[in-house]
């Protein structure tokens, strides 16, 4: 019970889009970083294009928070008719209870709607240093990092630190190095201070001067660093891409909604919509033109994605669960 009221007390604090004043709504919940170019482009670009072919107004109401924190609500009840998840694993959870009875893989690059590397922010100057993953374990430094229990970033975040050292050296001797992985990731943990619930809670505390450091996606630097941030962007070596799953909550929707809300799904594919999120600093999963023309993306020497560690059937128990929860979390 106590569970059930803190998250619906949350519900009603998260961030809330126009009300329903005519017409029909949409609603919408998506992972904390996802904010910004759902509701300055994707929302009003729909909704532009639905009533110039249908005549009919369409509003959207929309909440933001950890891509965990979303999904708990939904499974809580709140009447969200799409999610746009950080993390696979979250629509796993939504399918056992109905929530999401529909194929999601039948979608566009099966159900991934857009992708970014992670990596790490630092202040003006990097005065501490910083190059790469293994100097957020010197002696000293100060990292903020999401809550790996409410955030899908933070999961990300944690992958990109342990997988880079699997990925570099298989590189380097031909086999990957999980002793090597954990001692890293465990390393850096120690010098977690704070964890904040959610990526974009993490980019605001770094923001108002907290921390030396930041793990987060690469919108969040090319975010803040269009606002004149006084930050720098250090580019790992080896990082993970993050890959986003954007689904239809079918317990939600009714007959009538349906072909409004399966457009939608089909407008965020598009190719008009896929351009929008390269604007705002997301990487297009369709279309690779796109990001090859936008020249603010960084270059990655090692790339890898969830897949090279297992999936995320794989990827949670073996890392986020046993590795981060069960050893480094302990900082011992």
């Amino acid at each position: 019970m106590a569970l059930f009221c803190a998250l619906l007390l949350l519900s009603g604090c998260l961030p809330q889009g126009p009300q329903n004043s005519g017409g029909r709504t949409i609603t919408v919940y998506g992972f904390s970083v996802m904010k910004e170019s759902l509701e300055k482009s994707i929302f009003p670009g729909f909704v532009a294009k639905w009533k110039q072919d249908h005549g009919e107004d369409v509003r959207f109401t929309s909440s933001f928070a950890g891509s965990e924190t979303i999904t708990n609500l939904i499974l809580q009840g709140v009447k969200a008719q799409v999610a746009v998840l950080s993390i696979e694993r979250d629509v796993d959870r939504l399918q056992p209870g109905g929530f999401v009875t529909s194929d999601w893989h039948s979608l566009p690059n099966r159900g991934i709607l857009n992708k970014t590397p992670f990596i790490i922010l630092v202040r003006k100057g990097n005065p501490k240093g910083i190059r790469d993953f293994a100097d957020l374990a010197k002696p000293g430094i100060k990292l903020i990092h999401p809550d790996p229990v409410s955030s899908g970033g933070a999961q990300w975040s944690v992958l990109a630190i342990y997988g880079s050292e699997l990925i570099k050296s298989e590189k380097q001797s031909g086999t990957r190095d999980a002793n090597r992985a954990r001692d890293l990731l465990k390393a850096v943990w120690r010098n977690v201070f704070a964890t904040p619930g959610s990526a974009r809670e993490a980019r605001t505390q770094f923001e108002t001067g907290f921390g030396d450091a930041l793990i987060t996606y690469e919108l969040e630097a090319l975010l803040m660093k269009a606002a004149g941030a006084p930050i720098e962007v250090v580019v790992p070596e080896s990082t993970i891409f993050s890959e986003h799953p954007a689904v239809i909550i079918d317990r939600n929707v009714t007959d009538a909604d349906r072909p409004l809300i399966e457009a939608f799904m089909k407008y965020l594919w598009s190719e008009e919509a896929q351009r929008a999120f390269v604007q705002y600093h997301f990487r297009s999963s369709t279309d690779e033109a796109l990001n090859q023309a936008n020249k603010e993306f960084a270059q990655i020497s090692m790339p890898f994605t969830v897949a090279e560690l297992g999936g995320w059937s794989r990827a949670y128990p073996e890392i986020i669960e046993r590795v981060w929860r069960d050893q480094a979390q302990k900082k011992q």
